[in-house]
């Protein structure tokens, strides 16, 4: 084992040492037996030595190895396995990040360690944003002087894809299809010309609310397949910002809360998909709004920079640090099961589609800011 004790926020950070790694490879290779059953169950089954490490991999690895990053899988981690962003972060590799104390795939194996057989649930998001979700057994066991874990993954990524996507629209296509239904009730008896009018102006705009969900929706789905086609075409960064803020000034979650643009905010021709940064802007400003308390305010700015664009959205809240930590994740949110998919979507379509980076601060003194940063043009 390595002499030299790594920092950890979590886990232990070391290794076994090369010779001892050979030697348990080798060992839980040649049991004939266990590795003809392991290959044929239709789950991912590792075998993990007392440092985490893959000392075996069944077959069905290798069929979901157009997800991997890291091959061949002997000595990795699974995190690094499954190129979870957060596994080269540190000297000490998976499981030794603040972001591995949330991570159901690494706390099921610690219990394995302590003698308990346990399942979770683990949401990773890779290096090129692919969102993986996992359901978890580690089951410990004991190879003559060496504590091992069995870990099987099944990958319920479609699952959790689904069920999110179905929660959100459902719940979004009543709410709106629930305002229509109201208005048109209404418009049936009432008489005033003027109230009319104003009934009128209000259908068009749950309208225009429900086709802008369901093309949310859509839009998500395909980014997710990996299918969408931009359409790029040059933008003015101010007029976007004014355009953003005028359709979000008059949702519902900006009901006494002011949103407004930096007075500081540059004005500069970008590249890009336009619709796509109106969405993902849009869920920037959305999510700023829900997390500001009423009275409070909603700053969006834009700075220009020597080859690309940094936009911002800030509110004065400060996040707790649990939700920092899975801010990101698909299937995470503070609104409850099934509606984690707002950053989720921001990281996906700003950095796998639009080329750039996505990222957040939230401290004391100056609230939450979401950033994304463009370049001014894309490579093609």
């Amino acid at each position: 084992m390595n002499a030299e004790r790594l920092p950890t926020l979590h886990a232990p950070a070391e290794r076994a040492g090369s010779r001892t790694l050979k030697r348990q490879i080798e060992k839980v290779s040649g049991e004939g037996f266990f590795r003809n059953v392991a290959d044929a169950v239709p789950v991912i089954v590792l075998v993990l030595n007392a440092q985490r490490q893959v000392v075996f991999a069944n077959r069905q690895l290798l069929k979901f190895g157009k997800k991997l990053t890291f091959l061949p899988p002997e000595g990795k981690r699974p995190g690094e396995l499954f190129g979870c962003i957060h596994s080269a972060a540190t000297a000490g590799g998976c499981g030794t990040t603040e972001f591995c104390t949330k991570c159901g795939a690494v706390n099921a194996v610690l219990a394995s360690q302590e003698g308990i057989q346990a399942v979770d649930e683990c949401r990773i998001l890779t290096k090129d944003n692919t969102a993986l979700d996992f359901r978890v057994w580690a089951t410990p066991f004991r190879q003559n002087s060496d504590m091992m874990t069995i870990f099987a993954a099944l990958d319920i990524s479609d699952e959790k894809r689904r069920q999110t996507l179905e929660k959100i629209f459902f719940h979004d296509i009543m709410n709106t299809a629930g305002i229509l239904s109201g208005f048109s009730d209404i418009l049936t008896v009432e008489k005033d010309p003027e109230e009319i009018s104003e009934i009128a102006t209000l259908l068009v705009r749950a309208s225009n609310r429900l086709i802008e969900e369901i093309q949310a929706q859509r839009l998500l789905s395909s980014a997710e397949r990996g299918d969408l086609v931009l359409s790029l075409s040059e933008i003015d960064t101010s007029d976007l910002l004014s355009e953003v803020a005028d359709t979000y000034a008059g949702h519902e979650s900006a009901e006494s809360r002011t949103l407004s643009i930096s007075e500081h905010t540059a004005r500069c021709p970008l590249t890009s998909d336009p619709t796509l940064l109106r969405r993902i802007l849009g869920n920037m400003v959305k999510n700023a709004l829900e997390a500001t308390s009423p009275g409070d305010r909603v700053m969006l700015s834009c700075r220009e920079e020597e080859d690309a664009v940094t936009f911002s959205v800030n509110n004065h809240m400060v996040m707790d640090p649990e939700v920092q930590l899975q801010v990101f994740n698909r299937s995470f949110s503070t609104k409850g099961m099934g509606r984690g998919i707002g950053t989720f979507s921001i990281k996906l379509l700003g950095e796998k589609y639009l080329q750039g980076r996505v990222w957040f601060e939230s401290r004391d003194g100056s609230g939450t800011t979401f950033f994304l940063r463009l370049p001014k043009k894309p490579a093609i």
